[in-house]
């Protein structure tokens, strides 16, 4: 299984957005991920689409755009036209969620779906085939630096039982308080898809920390 780091760039310095992404770029980073928030699913604000749209030609890393807001099918396209490779939504947000899925596919995005920590499996059972990530939550999404909650590591490992079942080509990934303490739980469970912030954007030098947080995701076996 090969493990892939996106650097969430919430934890990022924002007075110098592109070069955190030309560090982390460089340091060996597999796809970026975009927290975008409402202030109403969670209690926080942060990027929109104008400011995704503007580090679009500055790398040639993958967009993950996670939506935690709320009607995300009224935003898809603006998310997707500003450079989104794949879009997440929550399961929590959709009031249909294989149709707001395949607008993400016409668009010509991958598709993506995440859990909140008490969100049950049985939520996208029946959606998963459609899906090209999924995402796990194991913290309470709206800020950064939130300590990993082992609660989901048994909604994790049903998970990737029924990817292995289902023999599904999607990535599982993992998103809160992943660090190179955390990062073999997760890979144990079943993830594939690392996101990481503070473990990342905390440390002087992010190559280092990207290659520290792989070693420790691949020394699972």
């Amino acid at each position: 299984m090969r493990i892939k780091i996106a650097p969430s760039l919430l934890s990022a310095d924002f007075s110098r957005l592109e070069e955190e992404v030309k560090e982390v770029e460089r340091g060996g980073a597999d796809l970026l991920h975009w927290d975008v928030m409402d202030g109403h699913f969670v209690p926080n604000l942060t990027v929109g689409p104008s400011v995704i749209r503007c580090l679009r030609d500055r790398t040639d890393l993958p967009f993950n755009v996670h939506l935690m807001i709320e009607h995300p099918e009224k935003y898809l396209g603006r998310f997707v036209e500003a450079g989104g490779d794949i879009v997440t939504v929550h399961v929590e947000t959709c009031r249909d969620l294989r149709r707001t899925l395949s607008s993400l596919r016409r668009m010509g995005a991958k598709a993506g779906v995440a859990l909140n920590p008490e969100t049950p499996l049985s939520s996208v059972e029946g959606v998963v085939e459609e899906v090209d990530l999924l995402l796990v939550m194991t913290v309470h999404p709206g800020f950064g630096s939130q300590r990993f909650l082992k609660s989901t590591l048994p909604k994790l490992r049903r998970a990737g039982r029924l990817v292995r079942e289902r023999g599904l080509d999607l990535d599982l990934a993992v998103d809160g308080g992943i660090s190179v303490e955390t990062a073999p739980l997760a890979v144990r469970a079943g993830a594939n898809l690392l996101v990481a912030g503070t473990a990342i954007y905390g440390q002087r030098d992010r190559a280092l920390a990207i290659r520290r947080l792989r070693e420790a995701a691949c020394s699972t076996g």
